[in-house]
């Protein structure tokens, strides 16, 4: 019981720089205060202060950080749902699926991985294609907006891959993906600011703003610390 103590001590609370205390905080903030202007979806607030706990722990290369996706993933399930959001909510359902198995690996390997640069390109080359395909696909069940959607459905289930796997070209593709989703939501709030669009809250679609403006900024940090090791042996694994 002691031993376990530790560990949950060591992952939650060791080794955190005064830079990451901050924008963690700051970043936790945001999603309270868009709950507070628009107090609609209780879920979509949850989804998003599990979401940026979830991945400030993964930059720091913490096995924790999955047990705090796992609460995200399911809450986004359900905002994607009553969004027609097809392609986020087929992915969110395999986010769910893949918690325990990023613990499963995490609890084994400590070291992040690099592909070789030829290896890279076919990955990116690839994760184009996929993005295209998904695309034609999300357009034939009549998602919303399924340009953007497709990254949702295809990007985002390579990033996550290669996230579980600790490569650090996973933060690349996460940066694309979150950019991609900070207009997605962005365009989905301002329609239905407008009157253009009834489908889904529009509390629920600015927790979504708020949260993948969050996770772009920590992909952008988390892409410097994996690439230069220092996740490498933060907080042990179990």
């Amino acid at each position: 019981m002691a031993e376990q103590h530790n560990w949950f001590y060591s992952q939650l609370f060791t080794n955190w720089k005064r830079f990451e205390i901050l924008y963690v905080t700051i970043l936790l903030l945001l999603q309270i205060g868009v709950f507070v202007l628009v107090p609609d979806s209780p879920i979509g607030m949850i989804s998003g202060v599990a979401g940026v706990i979830c991945l400030v722990y993964g930059m720091k290369g913490r096995k924790i950080s999955f047990l705090f996706g796992f609460v995200q993933c399911v809450a986004m399930t359900y905002v994607a749902w009553i969004s027609h959001a097809f392609g986020s909510f087929a992915m969110d359902v395999v986010y769910v699926i893949s918690q325990p198995i990023g613990w499963y690996l995490w609890g084994r390997q400590q070291e992040t991985h690099s592909f070789a640069p030829g290896t890279r390109k076919k990955v990116f080359f690839g994760a184009f294609i996929a993005w295209a395909v998904g695309w034609w696909v999300l357009v034939g069940v009549g998602g919303q907006l399924p340009w953007f959607d497709s990254i949702n459905f295809v990007i985002s289930f390579i990033a996550q891959v290669l996230y579980v796997l600790k490569y650090n070209e996973n933060w690349s593709l996460w940066i694309f993906v979150n950019i991609a989703n900070f207009l997605y939501w962005s365009v989905l709030s301002f329609q239905m600011m407008t009157g253009d669009n009834t489908i889904g809250t529009l509390g629920a679609n600015l927790s979504q703003v708020a949260l993948q403006a969050a996770l772009l900024f920590n992909a952008v940090y988390a892409q410097k610390v994996w690439t230069s090791g220092e996740a490498d042996n933060e907080g042990g694994a179990k």
